[in-house]
């Protein structure tokens, strides 16, 4: 079984403060598993983990990493504003974008981001729209397939990000003429592995390029960077990616390539998201009805516009129903939300859980990464509150609730009673 890092009291008291539905982390343990991160690639001098912002989009868990000494991964002019308001800035702040605007490279040279270039041939365009910096970074396409154990991975050739070998040869050698003295490399390595000697072999084309990058165009990397990747478990008996392990795989590629390649010590750099607060997220609701057709289905007080993820990711997540753990799972049920849709609406199908009552709480874990992130507004209905469990036990609000002002509030419609129309 899952545990809970609060009882069924001290949830209990928590929404008698914030009613259901929200979304609660847990700071102790994202602190932890941050620390946890570092003192695995300790032995890699200038190891730093960038947050991918796009997981989690709220500043106080960025905060809360930047004091674990993480910076930001951010993709969009939002979320570099929103790094910034962190204190974030500088090197602090890597800028992984693609598709990119004028406008959001104009905020990255402010900010004096790291620009990670999706495509060598946005070089002119960046120089247009606002400046060459100082230390660059691009963003590398494998080509063909990223294959483990006979099985695909992560299909480059369909992947619309990064750039390829060639390319970054080429855009490396213009972006010395144009005055670039560091240079950093990046790759995606696809997503939710757990086997630890996948991240040892995913890697190494990652730590060729550098050495021939050294090798034919005399640039020595500032740093290289790796994203994504490392899954967590979501079911009781899944294992998530043990960061230890991990980090002894791509130890030895590193050993044996870059060392053998005359680089010395490159720095690592990482951009996870996923793993940073996946498990350390829930989704707390409350049974609002029950009702019994051909199936028993379970209605919460909330949809699937709130928690998205059974849906579109995952099509398990692990519930809880604190108070009633001891007792046995007997029943079946799908797990409803009230969106107008009535196969998709469905937080679990088919699930055993024990006896359910209206006003039961119901906790899904492993909340805690692209879930909040992709709700939205459809039939009208509002996005729920984030809640922090701090460190003191307490919780603490981070997002309030929607409101119907905040959903008419960037419409221009007169004579609205919500006075936010016109």
């Amino acid at each position: 079984m899952k545990s809970l890092p609060f009882s069924l009291e001290e949830l209990q008291n928590i929404v008698a403060q914030y009613p259901t539905p929200f979304y609660i982390y847990d700071e102790t343990a994202i602190r932890e598993n941050a620390r946890n991160l570092i003192q695995a690639f300790s032995w890699n001098p200038g190891f730093r983990e960038y947050y991918s912002v796009k997981t989690a989009p709220n500043p106080t868990l960025v905060e809360l990493l930047k004091q674990e000494g993480c910076g930001a991964d951010c993709a969009s002019e939002t979320e570099l504003l929103l790094a910034e308001a962190t204190g974030l800035c500088g090197e602090q702040i890597m800028f992984t974008s693609n598709n990119t605007s004028a406008e959001e490279y104009r905020q990255a040279v402010r900010l004096g981001a790291i620009i990670n270039l999706d495509d060598t041939g946005h070089i002119d365009f960046l120089k247009n729209s606002a400046a060459i910096p100082d230390l660059v970074c691009c963003r590398y396409n494998y080509g063909g397939e990223l294959r483990y154990r006979g099985k695909t991975v992560l299909n480059f050739a369909d992947n619309k990000t990064g750039a390829t070998k060639d390319q970054i040869i080429a855009g490396f050698r213009t972006l010395s003429q144009l005055g670039v003295k560091r240079f950093g490399l990046h790759a995606q390595f696809g997503g939710h592995q757990v086997d630890a000697a996948y991240f040892g072999e995913a890697i190494r084309p990652l730590f060729f390029l550098a050495v021939e990058l050294y090798q034919t165009c005399g640039i020595k990397l500032e740093f290289i960077n790796f994203a994504g990747g490392l899954g967590i478990a979501y079911a009781p008996a899944d294992s998530p990616a043990d960061i230890m392990a991990v980090s002894a795989h791509i130890r030895r590629a590193y050993e044996e390539i870059l060392a053998a390649g005359d680089l010395g010590s490159i720095p690592l750099y990482a951009e996870l998201g996923q793993f940073m607060t996946g498990p350390y997220g829930y989704f707390v609701s409350s049974v609002l009805h029950i009702k019994q057709t051909g199936k028993q289905f379970v209605g919460l007080d909330a949809s699937t516009n709130s928690f998205m993820s059974p849906l579109r990711y995952n099509d398990y997540h692990h519930i809880s129903v604190p108070g009633k753990e001891s007792l046995p799972a007997d029943q079946t049920y799908d797990l409803t939300g009230a969106l107008c849709e009535g196969g998709k609406d469905r937080f679990a199908v088919n699930r055993a859980l024990p006896r359910l009552a209206v006003g039961d709480l119901i906790v899904f874990h492993d909340a805690g990464a692209y879930a909040y992130a992709h709700s939205h507004n459809y039939n009208g209905k509002l996005r729920p509150a984030e809640l922090l469990l701090a460190a003191d036990g307490n919780a603490k609000q981070i997002r309030r609730a929607e409101t119907p002002a905040d959903y008419f509030a960037t419409l221009r419609f007169p004579g609205s009673k919500y006075g936010m129309l016109s």
